[in-house]
């Protein structure tokens, strides 16, 4: 957003609404977020085309990974969600 001040519900260019410096800091962080998350999906991806898929028993059940995952919330929130 510019340094200088529009009328309320004056359109930035391009007729976009101007967003918060707060706003967008929230938004590039969350941005941020998903492109981490996006890079760790596309390492998984990357090495089992390179490598195969894993053996079976060297595999952990989905549902122990869910209960685990459950566990954790349980602790970090007090409560499963």
């Amino acid at each position: 957003m510019s340094e200088h001040t529009e009328p309320a519900g004056a359109l930035a260019d391009g007729g976009r609404e101007p967003m918060s410096p707060e706003g967008a800091q929230a938004l590039r962080a969350h941005a941020a977020r998903k492109r981490e998350q996006a890079d760790q999906v596309a390492a998984v991806l990357e090495d089992l085309a390179a490598n195969g898929m894993p053996a079976v028993e060297d595999c952990v059940p989905w549902e122990e990974l869910r209960e685990a995952k459950l566990t954790q919330l349980h602790t970090q929130r007090g409560h499963v969600a």
